[in-house]
């Protein structure tokens, strides 16, 4: 299967900034969409923003203009640059992949989270 491994999260002031990245590994043919998610205490989880392999990408609507999505498809890592943060981006933050893995004979499709990082935005 495919692993993905989230870094990045931890404490940071109203209107500061945090960089998430999140690494994906194991015998991956083919990786087509990385996303955000998060969830906050007592609330589902949300998207937060995707990206395709040809760098399309999609924003929530809370996000637009504070946060960007990339990805470094040679590295199969996706990152989220989080600036302007807000109390209410307090939450976990979840990566997830989506795409196609080697098994022993040919391949089959993978949908995998990470494990999450803590976001919080606190004074």
């Amino acid at each position: 299967q495919v692993q993905l491994v989230e870094s990045g999260g931890g404490l940071v002031q109203p209107g500061g900034s945090l960089r998430l990245s999140c690494a994906a590994s194991g015998r991956i043919f083919r990786i087509n969409t990385m996303g955000w998610y998060r969830q906050a205490p007592g609330k589902q989880r949300e998207l937060v923003a995707t990206i395709t392999s040809v760098g399309s990408t999609n924003y929530a609507d809370f996000v637009k203009g504070r946060f960007t999505i990339s990805r470094d498809n040679a590295k199969n890592t996706v990152y989220l640059q989080m600036n302007s943060l807000k109390a209410e981006d307090t939450a976990v933050y979840y990566c997830n992949a989506d795409g196609r893995y080697y098994v022993l004979v040919g391949t089959r499709d993978f949908d995998s989270w990470g494990q999450g990082t803590q976001v919080t935005v606190s004074s």
